[in-house]
């Protein structure tokens, strides 16, 4: 088969790429590097052109809606038109959460379902670099603050890698259809993420602080709207814990 990746040179699409190639099938990535403009098409229709699958990794958050939600309709447009099965991305939970960017990727799943075509709608649970992102920006110091009973059910990326390559690789729907959501194995407090985190550059455990959840977005945290239910979700990869062990001491990024 001929896999075309969007954003295949971005952290998740590079790992897409390397599973669907050590599977023997053909992989094309498709970035800006290599011709493809999501936000102006671009390239666009040459890329999907003789695929048999296209898989949207493609995202910027610094670019509001541009990619998102119209680069990802655009593509959308384009498998449509040649009849070819997407494969799409995206977060678990975002159906009731006001944050700004998962109301992105909720109309970038609509824009996929409006244009007709195959098309297959992975949700994932936030990666484990994000999950320690967020625990490092809320800890100063010894201190950690959390809102409400906020967690996360962080996941390997690799193992979300995995499963959009097996859903490339696998039937194609007949329609717009959403595949069994994904997550990691362990629902963690931010306080067990931060005292991991510490943990692992050899620090004491933090003293965690609880606040009230004010606002839309904080209730939405607080209330885990992220987390799936139990048994709502594929479970598997590595758990947070081992991910860290193969982590440098200060870990940078997100």
């Amino acid at each position: 088969m001929r896999i075309v990746v969007a954003g295949g040179a971005g952290d998740l699409g590079s790992r897409v790429v390397r599973e669907v190639t050590a599977r023997g099938h053909q992989v094309v990535p498709a970035s800006r590097r290599t011709g493809v403009d999501l936000t102006t098409g671009e390239g666009l229709a040459d890329a999907v052109a003789g695929a048999d699958v296209v898989v949207n990794c493609a995202d910027d958050t610094s670019r509001g809606d541009d990619v998102t939600v119209y680069g990802t309709r655009r593509l959308a447009d384009a498998a449509a038109d040649s009849g070819v099965h997407l494969v799409h991305v995206s977060i678990v939970g975002i159906d009731d959460h006001p944050m700004t960017y998962y109301r992105r990727k909720l109309r970038a799943e609509q824009g996929i379902q409006a244009t007709g075509g195959p098309a297959t709608v992975l949700r994932s649970t936030q990666f484990h670099s994000l999950a320690a992102f967020f625990a490092r920006t809320i800890t100063k110091g010894p201190l950690t603050v959390t809102i409400g009973d906020m967690a996360f059910q962080p996941v390997d990326t690799d193992f979300v890698a995995a499963r959009l390559a097996d859903l490339a690789l696998g039937a194609r729907p007949t329609a717009y259809a959403r595949a069994t959501d994904v997550a990691g194995p362990d629902v963690l407090t931010v306080g067990e993420l931060a005292t991991l985190l510490r943990a692992h550059r050899g620090a004491s455990a933090p003293r965690v602080v609880r606040f009230p959840a004010v606002g839309g977005v904080m209730r939405a945290f607080a209330e885990r709207r992220t987390v799936p239910s139990p048994g709502d979700a594929q479970t598997g990869g590595l758990p947070f814990v081992a991910w860290l062990a193969t982590q440098p001491e200060r870990l940078t990024g997100r």
